[in-house]
């Protein structure tokens, strides 16, 4: 069985559509179907089944689907290690990442890096702290860099580091430049939150809960940049990281105001690799150097 085989039908399960399939890989549509008919006569079994809206899997495909993907990215890293065995320094890195930390931590971060390393690229994928960790796991990522992550015992946390979220204002707000405030306070405000599938809305409606407050946000959104634009224009407070708009902090447009310590919210910023998968040059590089860029912009835990 050859690897191009593995390939073209890993690019069939992704497109479901032999033409589409040919398409992507730059070959005739009879070389993707040359390919998955020597999978089925190496297996014995029929992979697929063709129909006038498309191609289905059959259970036996089912079954290699599960497992041709994370091989042939085994394969790819495999690669990335004789690579480095040569000396190398240049490579692929994907990283999934979650929450308020992307733009504030994580793109400083590659920006700096990227100067030290400039022939190394990068992935980044936004998704859910779920699925950042899912990933790694699956091997579809080299790191996860992730906020409120749920309890998931398979990644191994790298390191770790406190993040509380304080009450985000317009410097022209009234409350501008009070020490703290109160949950209570803040529930009768006009408020901007974060969508319901956003950790930090599920750990603030529990605390809201537990306090027996009720609130009515204004606007909920699914963008944090959104968050940010409707506090910059007066039209809302919300809650973020202050290094979140850090850079908006110190322009003097906007203000951060720490929760009273009975009503704080906070969470760590967690770095997560898979336990049992040896790290590229380029996956090893970053995660040093992430670990010190968070250690300087944040408090460790």
């Amino acid at each position: 069985m050859q690897i191009r085989a593995l390939m073209y039908f890993d690019e069939l399960v992704r497109t479901k559509s032999m033409r589409q399939a040919a398409e992507n890989l730059g070959v005739a549509p009879t070389a993707v179907s040359r390919q998955i008919e020597n999978l089925e006569e190496h297996f014995g079994a029929a992979l697929v089944e063709r129909s006038a809206r498309g191609v289905t899997l059959t259970a036996a495909g089912e079954l290699l689907a599960a497992r041709a993907g994370r091989t042939l990215r085994e394969l790819e890293h495999v690669q990335q290690l004789i690579e480095d065995l040569k000396g190398i320094a240049r490579g692929r890195v994907t990283i999934y990442a979650n929450g308020a930390i992307v733009t504030s931590l994580l793109a400083p971060a590659l920006s700096e890096f990227s100067r030290s390393y400039p022939n190394i690229r990068f992935e980044v994928m936004i998704t859910s702290a779920r699925q950042a960790i899912e990933a790694v796991n699956a091997a579809q990522a080299d790191m996860a860099l992730t906020l409120f992550t749920p309890p998931m015992s398979e990644a191994k946390v790298v390191t770790r580091f406190e993040i509380a979220y304080d009450v985000i204002v317009s410097a022209r707000h009234a409350a501008a430049g009070r020490k703290e405030i109160a949950l209570r306070e803040l529930a009768r405000d006009t408020l901007a939150l974060p969508e319901k599938s956003f950790g930090f809305r599920q750990n603030f409606d529990a605390l809201i809960e537990r306090q027996g407050l009720t609130i009515d946000p204004v606007f909920t959104v699914s963008s944090l940049e959104m968050l940010k634009e409707l506090v910059l224009s007066d039209s809302a407070v919300t809650l973020l990281p202050a290094l979140a708009v850090r850079r908006e902090i110190e322009a003097g447009q906007l203000a951060a105001i720490p929760l009273s310590s009975e009503t704080s919210i906070r969470t760590h910023a967690e770095l997560s690799i898979a336990p049992d998968r040896q790290l590229s040059f380029a996956a090893g590089k970053l995660i040093g150097f992430i670990e010190n860029f968070m250690r300087t912009k944040l408090k460790s835990r």
